[in-house]
C-alpha cells in the first residue's frame, strides 16, 4: 500500500485507540439492550446515560438536552423536520451555503408548503448578521445557520444571529458537526436552540451523532417506534457507537484547546510555504475566523482535481471542482470566478499530523509543479 498523508479530517477522522477499546467492551462485554428490564438491560441503561452525560458536558449542556441519532445528516434532518411537524407552518431561513442535510430537507419542506428562503453569503465565506435581519418575517419559526462551513472552514456569527432570534422568539438551528471536537463549542455561550453533531468528525465511528434540544424546545420526532429517546427517536440505542462517542468527547474536552492551537500552527505553516511555492495562491478565509485545522486555496490557473491526482501521496479534497467539471454548492454560492473555483483544494489537518508531514507535502506540491507545469 502506498504511503500517504492524511489531510482530509473534515472528511471523516480516524478512531483513536482509546475509543476503539471501549467500542469493543460495549460491543462483547455489555451488549445488552438499554430498554430490557433485566439486570443486563439496566446496566446498558445506566451506561447510556453516563455516556449521555459525558457528551452534554462536552457542549456545556444538560444531560436531557442530548438526544443521540446515527449521525448529522439524521440530526440535521431532526433539526428542520422535527421544528416543521411541530409548528405545522410557517417561515424557514437556511444560509445558501449549509451541507446537503440542510439544504436539501429544507427544499423538500418547501415542496410540502413551508416558506423557505435562503441567506445570502459573502464572498469571503460568511452570513451577516444583517443578512438574516432582512429577512425574517411574522411568520419565521426557524433560522438554520452552520457554525463551521465543510469546505472552507469558515465560523459563522451564531452567537449574534441568535441573539437576534432569541428576542423574536425564533428557533435557532446550528449545525457544528464540522466544529465540533475541532474548537471549543458551548450552547450556552452560543445561544442556539438546537444543535447538531457527528462522531466521525471528531474520532469516533461513523454511523453515531446526536442532536441537542435545549429545554423548553418542542419537536416532532421523525421516527416512530418504540419510544426511546424520551420519544423523540425510536429506535434501539446503539450503545457500543455512543459509549466510543463518549470517549472522543472526553478526550476532545481534556485537549480540544491545545489541540487546536497546534493545528492553527501547522496550517499556517502549509499556507507559508504554498505561497512560496505557487505565488498565485489565494486562501478562502480569514485564519482567526476559520477552522484552525482547515485550509482551502484555490491554485489559480490550474485544476485542483487534476493536480490532486498527480499528488496521490497526499489524501486531500477538492471542495470545489470534481471530475466533471461541476464546481461545488458552496464554492458556487461564493460567487468566485471560474478560474478561482477550478483550482480549489481543501487540506484539513488532524492529530495524527506533524510538522514533518507539513513539510513532505511541500515538498510533494513543488516536485509536482516543477514536473508538470513549468
Amino acid at each position: 500500500m502506498r504511503e500517504v498523508i492524511y489531510l482530509d479530517y473534515n472528511a471523516t477522522t480516524p478512531c483513536l485507540p482509546e475509543v476503539i477499546s471501549v467500542f469493543e467492551t460495549f460491543s462483547v462485554k455489555i451488549f445488552g439492550n438499554p430498554s430490557s428490564a433485566h439486570f443486563l438491560g439496566k446496566e446498558a441503561k445506566n451506561w447510556l446515560e453516563e455516556f449521555r452525560r459525558v457528551v452534554a458536558e462536552l457542549l456545556e449542556a444538560e444531560s436531557e438536552e442530548i438526544i443521540f441519532t446515527s449521525g448529522g445528516t439524521e440530526a440535521n434532518h431532526f433539526a428542520l423536520w422535527g421544528v416543521a411537524l411541530e409548528k405545522g407552518s410557517g417561515h424557514i431561513l437556511v444560509s445558501a451555503f449549509e451541507h446537503p442535510s440542510v439544504l436539501y430537507p429544507a427544499l423538500r419542506l418547501a415542496e410540502m408548503g413551508f416558506k423557505v428562503d435562503f441567506i445570502p453569503v459573502s464572498s469571503e465565506g460568511y452570513v451577516e448578521v444583517e443578512e438574516v435581519i432582512k429577512r425574517v418575517k411574522k411568520e419565521t419559526i426557524l433560522v438554520s445557520v452552520m457554525l463551521a462551513n465543510n469546505e472552507i472552514g469558515t465560523l459563522q456569527p451564531v452567537k449574534e444571529i441568535a441573539k437576534f432570534c432569541r428576542e423574536r422568539e425564533i428557533l435557532l438551528h446550528t449545525d457544528a458537526c464540522q466544529a465540533v471536537g475541532k474548537i471549543q463549542v458551548s450552547v450556552k455561550e452560543l445561544g442556539c436552540d438546537l444543535l447538531s453533531f457527528a462522531g466521525h468528525k471528531m474520532y469516533a465511528p461513523k454511523g453515531v451523532g446526536g442532536l441537542f434540544i435545549r429545554k423548553g424546545v418542542k419537536l416532532k420526532p421523525i421516527f416512530l417506534g418504540g419510544g426511546q429517546e424520551r420519544g423523540l427517536r425510536a429506535g434501539t440505542e446503539p450503545l457500543a457507537l455512543i459509549a466510543a462517542l463518549a470517549k472522543a468527547a472526553e478526550i476532545a474536552k481534556k485537549d480540544v484547546k491545545a489541540e487546536s492551537q497546534r493545528l492553527f500552527f501547522l496550517r499556517e505553516k502549509l499556507w507559508e510555504g504554498l505561497q512560496e511555492i505557487y505565488p498565485k495562491v489565494i486562501r478562502f478565509g480569514t485564519p482567526e475566523k476559520t477552522l484552525p485545522n482547515t485550509l482551502t486555496v484555490s491554485f489559480v490557473g490550474l485544476k485542483g482535481f487534476e493536480l490532486l491526482a498527480k499528488m496521490p501521496e497526499i489524501c486531500a479534497s477538492t471542495g470545489a471542482a470534481c471530475h466533471d467539471g461541476k464546481v461545488s454548492h458552496t464554492i458556487s454560492v461564493l460567487k468566485v470566478s471560474s478560474e478561482i473555483a477550478q483550482g480549489v483544494v481543501r487540506f484539513s489537518l488532524g492529530r495524527y499530523n506533524s510538522l514533518e508531514d507539513i513539510e513532505k507535502v511541500l515538498e510533494i506540491v513543488k516536485r509536482t509543479l516543477d514536473y508538470y507545469y513549468v
